[in-house]
């Protein structure tokens, strides 16, 4: 039971309810309008009135009025069909609006469509937010895209120049040991020829003995002894000069291949680093082209 003040819903103030929250409009069955609400009118920008008798394809894109799609989707909704989408219409400005919109077909007693009745909310705003929001993404892709592109060739430049440094790196090492075997190889010709400097000096000194004892007759050998003895001394302290040379020359071949070593590493980590930075700059070039397929995605959805 209702108290002495309250009222019950009727009719009427569901419509009024409905007249003052959604934009409404109705055609008869030749597409023009014959009842346009203040909310509708107030949308597409014209004075009330004047919508009166308008036709329908006054407020579309011209693209879509003189299409097939258009007459289509006029023959669908007079046999019977409901039509709920986002359209894209024409305010009297000739601004572009987007509107929510539900067509709905009037039906007589017999069945017959009388009109059709639209129900349309203003969502201008939102998609344009949604549009512009795109766009930045689709902007920002595109743009990350072109950086990871220049940074996997800055990136493969850097890395074929580190290789050519790898393969001279490679090269010196082989040169390196090349001259520890030379070295070596030197230094045992040189303990074999002071090896024979000695013998040498050995042989000078009996000769000169012997000499001394053939008296007269061995004066002429004992002074070839003492010249072969002076040379063997003579080759005694080159070879000593050349053992040194020998031995500082292994000394700093040893330090240059610890060095190269080194440095050959140091190249082989930053071939590695480059390698993955490649990888992953590829990575960020992969995902920066399904973003923007996703931003073009979900445009072409609003």
């Amino acid at each position: 039971m209702n108290g002495p003040n309250e009222e019950q819903v009727s009719d009427s103030f569901v419509v009024r309810a409905l007249e003052e929250n959604l934009a409404i409009i109705r055609f008869d069955i030749n597409r023009r309008v014959v009842y346009v609400n203040d909310r509708f009118a107030q949308v597409m920008g014209y004075p009330k009135e004047q919508m009166l008798g308008m036709d329908h394809r006054r407020f579309c894109l011209p693209e879509f009025a003189m299409s097939s799609d258009y007459d289509r989707f006029w023959r669908e909704l007079l046999s019977g069909a409901t039509f709920e989408d986002k359209v894209e219409r024409l305010s009297a400005t000739g601004r572009r609006l987007w509107l929510q919109v539900t067509y709905m077909p009037v039906f007589g007693s017999n069945g017959q469509v009388l009109g059709v009745c639209k129900v349309a909310s203003d969502i201008t705003e939102r998609i344009e937010t949604i549009s512009t929001a795109m766009r930045e993404m689709e902007r920002m892709s595109d743009a990350l895209s072109a950086r990871a592109e220049g940074g996997i060739q800055r990136s493969q430049t850097l890395l074929e120049s580190i290789e050519e440094v790898a393969e001279v790196s490679g090269e010196n090492m082989s040169t390196l040991d090349i001259l520890q075997e030379q070295a070596e190889s030197i230094r045992g010709i040189v303990q074999t020829i002071q090896q024979i400097a000695s013998q040498t000096g050995l042989l000078a000194m009996n000769a000169a003995i012997e000499a001394a004892h053939a008296g007269q007759h061995g004066k002429g050998f004992n002074i070839v002894a003492k010249e072969v003895g002076k040379l063997s001394n003579q080759v005694g302290e080159s070879i000593v000069e050349v053992r040194r040379t020998i031995e500082g020359i292994v000394r700093e071949v040893s330090n240059i291949t610890r060095g190269t070593n080194r440095a050959q590493n140091t190249v082989f980590k930053s071939q590695r680093e480059l390698r993955h930075a490649i990888e992953e700059f590829a990575e960020i070039s992969d995902a920066s082209g399904k973003l923007d397929m996703q931003a073009k995605r979900f445009s072409d959805l609003i």
